[in-house]
């Protein structure tokens, strides 16, 4: 039987291996997860459609699928789970056929321990030795035989980390000076990309205000347990206040909620508000559905969602797809300021910052108040100045009177 690629949207042309889970000969249990495709949004798990041996791999971890490409073969029925060990000697024989297949560090190492470092099996590239497979290796012979002693400045010296992701390691004479090169994740270049061509077919602009965040936070600490209560737990956070409050300035601002395709405006009718997401693998961009549509607490729900779905590479394609305005958070990092890029083909994206204690006027006297820096990144060649300040303006003055979001006021 062939294990195929899965069969990629319109929107995505080809994948990349990411990680075989299992190695030919082991015995795999139906729906055990074998292999993570890469595309240049979401990780795509592929599963054992039933129990059996993964005879062969066809693509190697970094090398490009297509669409319903074949990638491995599977014997239906064959072995059992006991075969599972059976990999481990495929893994060594793949180290044995010279010693380039170590890194400079882990040959100096094998051979100042007097090991033959042919019997060492490799975690890298390939089946690349790295100097932590000859320590390893070391370790687990000591109790069997009385190998060289390796010298104390060796001992001492840190080991380099080692990625599940295609790495390959430079070492100069010096084996504290390590370098490590990894291949960039196709999310990451895809990010990248995205971002530059941003800034190079927009006319990018960005607007800022502060915002007096002391009514939200008196109005959650006051119905904070409430809230939990009446919801099933759900918290009251601030990202939803933020969400609703861009949907209604949006409603007054249409053209911050419209797109440019070509010499055409795209106007849209609804309201899909993308949270911008930072995880390990980049910055994902999940969007809340109808926002003008939802209270606070599925705003907040859906949110929490996705955030658990980004952290463990979960996030669907139609989770991330489509989208007319964002809103990033740098505040939770302890960003004071920032312009933040535009989420193309979105004309505006709203940029959030860590809350602090400062000083501020209020009615002729000098307060104490929780402030925040808010800062509106827009397309100028859709976007005029003054839309750009008022639309700001307005979330400033829900945000700051509440009761005017629930008021549409």
């Amino acid at each position: 039987m062939e294990i195929k690629a899965p069969i990629f949207p319109e929107s995505i042309a080809d994948g990349s291996v990411a990680q075989w889970h299992h190695q030919p000969g082991e015995f795999v249990a139906r729906d055990t997860l074998l292999v993570d495709i890469e595309t240049d949004k979401v990780v795509i798990e592929v599963f054992a459609p039933e129990d059996g041996v993964l005879q062969s791999i066809l693509k190697n971890e970094g090398e490009t699928v297509l669409s319903e490409e074949p990638i491995a073969n599977f014997e239906p029925g064959a072995g059992t789970a006991g075969d599972s060990a059976a990999a481990a000697p495929v893994a060594a024989d793949a180290s044995k056929d010279s010693d380039r297949f170590a890194s400079p560090a882990a040959k100096k190492m094998a051979a100042e321990a007097n090991l033959d470092i042919a019997g060492v099996s490799g975690s890298g590239r390939d089946g690349r030795i790295t100097k932590e497979d000859v320590a390893s290796a070391l370790a687990s012979g000591s109790a069997d035989e009385e190998p060289a002693p390796v010298p104390a400045a060796q001992a001492a010296t840190p080991t380099a980390t080692v990625s599940s992701s295609p790495t390959e390691f430079v070492s100069g004479a010096d084996d504290e000076r390590v370098e490590r090169r990894v291949p960039m994740t196709r999310l990451r270049a895809s990010v990248a990309k995205r971002l530059v061509e941003a800034q190079q077919n927009a006319a990018m602009l960005t607007t800022f205000n502060e915002v007096d965040m002391q009514p939200i936070m008196q109005l959650r600490k006051r119905y904070q347990s409430e809230f939990q209560n009446a919801h099933n737990g759900t918290k009251l956070g601030f990202m939803s206040f933020f969400v609703r409050a861009a949907t209604e300035a949006l409603k007054r601002f249409p053209s911050v909620n419209a797109s440019i395709d070509g010499d055409d405006i795209v106007y849209h009718g609804f309201y899909d508000i993308g949270v911008a997401v930072s995880t390990e693998r980049g910055l994902v961009v999940p969007v809340v559905r109808d926002a003008d549509a939802l209270g606070l607490a599925q705003i907040e729900d859906q949110i929490m969602a996705y955030g658990e779905k980004a952290r463990a590479g979960k996030l669907a394609l139609e989770d991330m797809a489509g989208g007319t305005f964002t809103i990033s958070n740098g505040g939770i990092f302890g960003s004071m300021m920032s312009t933040p890029i535009l989420n193309a083909p979105q004309t505006g994206v709203l940029g959030m910052h860590n809350i602090q204690d400062r000083a501020v006027v209020v009615d002729g006297e000098i307060v104490i108040r929780p402030m925040m820096y808010l800062a509106l990144s827009y397309d100028h060649r859709l976007i005029d100045g003054r839309e750009a300040v008022q639309f700001l303006v307005a979330i400033k003055g829900m945000l700051e009177d509440p009761a005017r979001i629930l008021l549409e006021l």
